[in-house]
């Protein structure tokens, strides 16, 4: 792959990555509520979510998901229903201290939300079909190309997520206050649950 074409694809993701979506809500609402001690779990939640959504859209789910109205459907409503679970979840975890219990919610469940809200989204699996293979060589092997856009797309993906975390984790030691952790988790959480219902209104282009 030639090095401006990467460059390309690296300014272009930087610039996908910074606008603020459903994954990135997730992550500053688990790191308000519990600081860095999530930040790497989510970091690395959000890279495998990523990393499974870009890999099914190059191999071809995201043709299926575009062209199938079930296929679409059952993303659509299983991502949706995923989100507006974890809205409730984080609504009604928000204890008067603002903060989880420590046995409330775990490194590796922070992991498993993330990776799952990320890799559920349709929108990112129709949107990796349609932006990636802009700078894919056609007169050039497939896989190497794949391999390089994947780990490099991931690896952004991660570090803008942990960046987020530890900004978010840099706000709660400011803040302080437990009544105003208490709000911005309730907040994120109902933020969480319009998402579910956005995405459960999406409709399939043609």
């Amino acid at each position: 792959m030639p090095f401006d074409l990467w460059l390309t694809f690296v300014a272009a993701s930087v610039a996908l990555l910074l606008i603020p979506g459903p994954t990135v809500l997730l992550v500053l609402s688990y790191a308000l509520s519990k600081g860095r001690t999530v930040a790497v779990a989510s970091a690395a939640g959000v890279a495998f979510g990523d990393f499974v959504a870009m890999t099914a859209s190059l191999l071809g789910l995201g043709a299926l998901v575009l062209a199938s109205a079930t296929a679409f459907t059952v993303l659509k409503w299983a991502g949706a229903v995923y989100l507006i679970w974890l809205g409730v979840r984080l609504i009604r975890s928000a204890p008067a201290k603002g903060l989880y219990p420590t046995g409330e919610i775990s490194a590796r469940g922070v992991f498993g939300h993330t990776a799952a809200v990320t890799a559920l989204n349709p929108k990112s699996i129709a949107f990796f079909i349609a932006f990636v293979p802009q700078f894919i060589r056609t007169d050039a092997d497939l896989l190497p190309q794949f391999a390089i856009l994947i780990t490099t797309f991931v690896g952004l993906a991660a570090m803008n997520a942990l960046a987020y975390a530890l900004m978010a984790d840099r706000l709660r030691r400011v803040i302080a206050r437990p009544s105003v952790l208490t709000w911005i988790t309730r907040a994120g959480g109902s933020a969480l649950i319009g998402m579910g219902l956005m995405t459960a209104a999406l409709r399939r282009t043609s």
